[in-house]
């Protein structure tokens, strides 16, 4: 409970800028990850957007079934990893607000 109209527009204030911190928070958050044998690095952002694709030469010697595969699964555990980033600045964000 507030005592004053300026504490309440005090902790509405704070909880604005805990608002916009978490929008900001959650517009950087980033999942990067390199194929074990380094030939594809994968870039996501925290919707699991994918925003950066590398190759590196190994790429030329794969058959395309293996290319596929490993794009894929080098994009998903970019995407895992900026996913539990993502969840791991919401928890935050929700036991800030709940103490």
């Amino acid at each position: 409970m507030v005592s004053s109209m300026d504490e309440l527009q005090e902790r509405v204030r704070r909880q604005m800028y805990r608002f916009q911190d978490l929008a900001d928070q959650m517009k950087a958050v980033r999942g990067r990850e390199t194929s074990e044998d380094g030939a594809v690095t994968a870039e996501v952002d925290g919707n699991g957007a994918l925003k950066d694709l590398q190759f590196s030469s190994a790429v030329s010697r794969m058959t395309p079934e293996e290319f596929e595969r490993i794009v894929v699964r080098t994009a998903a555990a970019a995407a895992r990893q900026a996913f539990e980033r993502r969840a791991a600045v919401v928890r935050q964000f929700n036991e800030e607000m709940a103490g």
